[in-house]
């Protein structure tokens, strides 16, 4: 907990909800691993903090869930206001379209610097041509100090389609944690908790996510069936991992049973041990069908995987075709299919593949990259705010 004396700037994240996911994974590593001397956080969840706040580890992070039903935030106006005023943070930082109407409170209570983060797609808008949306967002354009973007794709839709300024709009990769998400070191790691696959002979496939519509398991399933359909001497081998809870699980599930290919894969709902999740694993398949600039796929390439991923968003920014594995298009069993036979039919490429990811991933998406991006952008709008106040350094 922070004291009233403490000197540190601070940022106040909002998002819709503090829980499991890509985004909030983000915001999870970025406090973690910016210097403790830089910037104090608070996180603000529209509708509710789940037990995922104990993934942040530093100790002086407050968190606040004000419980929001569906629809426009509005009635929170006021207890948004009481809030800032309380807090006076330095930087509202909303993320994706559920939190940018908060930047509107924020600016009547008198916050000078505000951010807001373009993560992914809406589910309602997966291209982005939806004018509703567009219109939204440039309605609220004018209580935004800056923007950033996670993919090129999104910086684009931000300035062509939004028309936001490009001088108002900073594209930034997400990072990952290359001691955490690492190779397996030769052999499959075998001690994942409940997992029934486990032996050298086996090729594992698999994701991990929330399991809803746009992230489209129900595909992966499909192809991974399509698979057996073109391969059966595969069947001995090939084996599907599939991550996570919701909507789409009981789907996928009912795909496979229909196959009579259930003993095949494993459906185990959300797990925490995401790393070691990664490190059973031989490819990582990611089926969305929309998205910003994926953690997972970041993770999965840092664990030396090769990754076969759909062609939306950000995903080819990522994962360099038939160099770190495959960009397929979305919704499209045979394409995914092809790749998975491929890879699983040629092992020591698949594994060329996931070497040549970790190298990129070293080279382009560290986490240290990503969170010198964000520090320096907030000294960079602070700066003209606090005047000759001295920010900290942008690196450790």
């Amino acid at each position: 907990m922070a004291t009233v004396t403490d000197k540190r700037p601070l940022v106040l994240h909002v998002v819709y909800r503090f829980d499991t996911g890509g985004l909030e994974n983000g915001v999870v590593n970025l406090i973690n691993h910016m210097p403790i001397n830089a910037y104090r956080h608070v996180i603000l969840a529209l509708t509710e903090v789940t037990d995922f706040r104990h993934r942040i580890t530093r100790g002086d992070v407050d968190f606040f869930a004000l419980n929001k039903s569906p629809g426009h935030a509005f009635k929170l106006y006021p207890q948004l206001f009481r809030i800032f005023r309380k807090l006076r943070p330095d930087i509202v930082h909303t993320r994706n379209l559920a939190a940018l109407e908060v930047v509107v409170p924020a600016w009547f209570a008198g916050v000078r610097v505000r951010i807001h983060g373009e993560h992914g797609r809406d589910v309602g808008d997966l291209d982005g041509s939806n004018r509703k949306f567009q219109w939204i967002r440039r309605i609220y354009s004018p209580f935004v100090n800056h923007y950033l973007a996670l993919s090129r794709d999104l910086a684009c839709y931000l300035v062509e389609r939004v028309k936001i300024s490009p001088a108002k709009v900073t594209q930034v990769y997400n990072g990952v944690d290359l001691a955490l998400f690492s190779p397996s070191q030769g052999r499959r790691y075998l001690t994942v908790v409940g997992c029934p696959f486990v032996g050298p002979d086996l090729w594992i496939a698999g994701t991990v996510g929330r399991m809803q519509t746009v992230k489209d398991q129900v595909t992966l399933a499909y192809a991974f069936v399509r698979v057996l359909e073109k391969a059966p001497v595969l069947r001995s081998r090939l084996r599907l991992v599939l991550v996570g809870d919701g909507d789409l699980r009981a789907q996928c599930q009912a795909v496979l049973d229909a196959a009579g290919v259930s003993d095949l894969a494993w459906l185990p709902g959300e797990r925490s041990d995401v790393p070691d999740i990664m490190r059973s694993l031989d490819c990582f398949v990611l089926p969305s069908l929309a998205e910003g600039i994926s953690n997972t796929i970041l993770e999965a390439m840092a664990s030396g995987l090769p990754v076969v991923a759909t062609d939306v968003g950000g995903n080819a920014d990522l994962v360099v075709h038939g160099i770190t594995g495959h960009i397929v298009p979305a919704a499209n069993v045979e394409a995914m299919a092809l790749s998975l036979l491929q890879l699983a039919s040629e092992p020591e490429l698949a594994r060329s593949m996931g070497l040549a990811g970790r190298l990129r991933v070293f080279e382009k998406f560290s986490l240290q990259a990503m969170v010198g991006t964000y520090q320096g952008l907030y000294d960079q709008l602070l700066r003209p705010v606090l005047g000759n106040l001295q920010l900290p350094p942008t690196t450790r």
